[in-house]
């Protein structure tokens, strides 16, 4: 597939080279392509486009949202929402807000009866959102090793056929994944995002991931 990522920081970077990887066309999308990190990581890889957001939306029959989350509506009308009309869109955003953890406790700008996923929807609603990518660190995003054990990727959408589509993207990366539903059940995935975190914070322990045991 030709996959455009939007944004080019850390979590882009990544995902723009796993896809690579896997053999997929990539473009990586930015505000400014002319940027120190992103003229680098076009020198360390040579086989990954680099686009303006626009470029990278129109470029990409499947879409990769890699912003920060307060910024990502504002990111979508600057590539064009027109660009992501029946396109499966992965969302591995999460609303994180700007003020500080408290004891480790990420703060997020939404609540607990909405998420970030629930409102890229209704601002984009001919798109097939699929939330993925978004409870666990950028390390692990692509074939994570936990000493053979395969870690939990939880996903929620509305599509169905999106989700498959996914679903075979995430065990190519070396997931399993749990689909938990309808984009509501966003609500419950991104704030795995904070438990996440919570080790990390406040014990410098970043290398985990979730498992789903079932009985």
């Amino acid at each position: 597939m030709k996959v455009g990522i939007l944004g080019s920081g850390i979590v882009g970077q990544v995902l723009a080279k796993a896809f690579n990887a896997e053999g997929h066309q990539v473009m990586l999308g930015t505000r400014n392509i002319l940027k120190e990190e992103v003229v680098k990581f076009k020198n360390a890889n040579a086989a990954i486009a680099i686009g303006s957001f626009t470029e990278t939306a129109a470029f990409g029959e499947l879409l990769v949202l890699a912003i920060a989350g307060n910024i990502t509506i504002d990111a979508i009308d600057i590539a064009g929402t027109e660009n992501f009309r029946n396109k499966v869109v992965i969302d591995a955003t999460n609303p994180i807000a700007k003020e500080p953890p408290v004891n480790g406790v990420l703060k997020f700008f939404t609540d607990y009866n909405s998420s970030l996923l629930e409102k890229i929807q209704l601002h984009i609603p001919e798109a097939n959102l699929v939330k993925a990518f978004s409870c666990v660190g950028n390390a692990f995003m692509y074939k994570p090793n936990f000493n053979g054990q395969i870690p939990t990727m939880f996903i929620a959408g509305n599509s169905e056929a999106a989700k498959k589509t996914v679903t075979g993207i995430l065990t190519s990366f070396g997931w399993e994944t749990e689909d938990m539903g309808t984009a509501e059940a966003a609500r419950a995935i991104e704030p795995l995002c904070i438990l996440w975190c919570l080790p990390g914070f406040t014990k410098n322990q970043w290398t985990h991931a979730f498992k789903l045991l079932k009985a």
